[in-house]
């Protein structure tokens, strides 16, 4: 807990004058712009996501072609969360249907390929922007910019350094916020410049990290509110609770959820005095292609404990 509360004071005295970003410990200043993902000039997460002030290069560099080994061992300590998927409150987590629309998402030098379930019900014009850039092509290529482990991936921008990008309009959009959806490990959503008014093509993928309740109490005195499910969840699985309600999520990882869990991991560059987040991969993080798919009816992983094997950590049941 200390640690935690220091690195949020820490990381709000940093971002009143850098514009930098704090991963997850930005909860304890509503005002702070830490913890979000932006995809002005840096963040797309303070908005989230960054990396303009940093060394960065663009998919056409393309990363090495060797295949990446996947340790997913440090995060044995998470675990599926005891909820009911199908009858729970938080929606990230319910089946799609066979034949609906999935994203199929592939990274240079890594085995195998992340497919993501999508929430038109929810985020619907968000669905229809990302669907329609990746028919397009548009994310081939590009990399991931801006990468901090613990908290998100983040990509999307064809110049990528956090401050390109376009919708499927040619401008910015409004794809809105739902209450059905969290900020879970595994969530895909849109960075922005302060609202969701400002959505384009910049997105991150959310790994977050686990709150014990002592933490999570620590933020609703700050105004947030979470559900029995929301917390069992961040207790468990992990996320960025904080992000709620500022961003638009559209979709949910249910395979290949390894792969984004170890590009978290991947070397960056150090920050400097104008710019201390650090965000940028050494090595460029390429996407190979993204491109749209149907659900065939193949096993949901949404956890990163699914990918454990049988001694899978599972959540403690409640008692009461």
């Amino acid at each position: 807990m200390f640690r935690k509360t220091l690195a949020a004071i820490l990381c709000m005295v940093m971002a009143s004058t850098a514009m930098t970003s704090c991963g997850k410990h930005l909860e304890v200043d509503d005002d702070s712009k830490d913890t979000s993902v932006s995809d002005n000039q840096s963040p797309e997460e303070t908005t989230a996501p960054a990396g303009d002030n940093q060394e960065s290069t663009t998919g056409e560099n393309s990363g090495s072609m060797d295949n990446k080994t996947i340790d997913i061992s440090r995060f044995a300590d998470r675990s599926v969360p005891d909820i009911d998927t199908e009858k729970s409150d938080v929606k990230n987590f319910t089946a799609p249907e066979v034949g609906d629309d999935i994203i199929i998402m592939k990274f240079k030098g890594y085995d195998g390929e992340v497919k993501i379930r999508l929430f038109p019900e929810y985020a619907e014009l968000g669905v229809e922007n990302f669907v329609g850039l990746a028919e397009k092509g548009y994310y081939d290529g590009l990399t991931m910019h801006r990468v901090m482990a613990d908290f998100m991936i983040q990509g999307g921008d064809p110049l990528g350094t956090g401050t390109g990008g376009e919708s499927l309009w040619g401008d910015k959009f409004d794809g809105g916020t739902s209450d059905k959806l969290t900020h879970a490990a595994g969530t895909i959503a849109y960075a922005n410049s302060g609202s969701t008014s400002t959505d384009g093509s910049q997105f991150y993928i959310v790994t977050g990290e686990t709150y014990d309740n002592d933490y999570l109490s620590l933020l609703e005195s700050k105004g947030y509110s979470f559900s029995d499910d929301i917390k069992k969840i961040l207790a468990s699985a992990g996320g960025a609770p904080w992000l709620d309600g500022g961003y638009t999520i559209f979709g949910q990882v249910y395979d290949g959820l390894d792969i984004i869990f170890a590009i978290q991991d991947v070397e960056v560059y150090q920050g400097n005095a104008m710019n201390p987040e650090v965000s940028t991969p050494v090595e460029p993080v390429v996407i190979e292609y993204v491109k749209v798919g149907k659900y065939d009816g193949e096993e949901l992983k949404w956890f990163i404990a699914d990918y454990m094997g049988e001694d899978a950590p599972k959540a403690e049941k409640d008692t009461e």
